[in-house]
């Protein structure tokens, strides 16, 4: 049986398009497509937007935060947030 999520997704072998490029670069970027992603796949402009955005504040270095640094922040505020991701 296979479980249908309560918020509407597209799964993986039904992408096409910019979707099947945003899942693809998931998979790349961390080996699966997580659900916080997945649930923006009825929009995939958003999810694109939401994935540079992301990318810009947590992964991109700046003069007074590196890489390392913006991480830990993530994880910190993700664990007050009580947020697995």
């Amino acid at each position: 049986m296979k479980l249908k999520p309560w918020i509407r997704w597209i799964f993986d072998e039904e992408a096409t398009g910019l979707l099947k490029k945003e899942y693809d670069s998931a998979v790349k970027r961390a080996g699966k497509v997580w659900n916080i992603v997945r649930i923006m796949s009825l929009r995939p402009p958003a999810m694109q937007a939401s994935m540079r955005l992301y990318g810009a504040v947590v992964h991109r270095s700046s003069p007074l935060l590196g890489r390392p640094a913006r991480e830990m922040i993530a994880v910190v505020v993700s664990q007050a947030n009580g947020c697995h991701y």
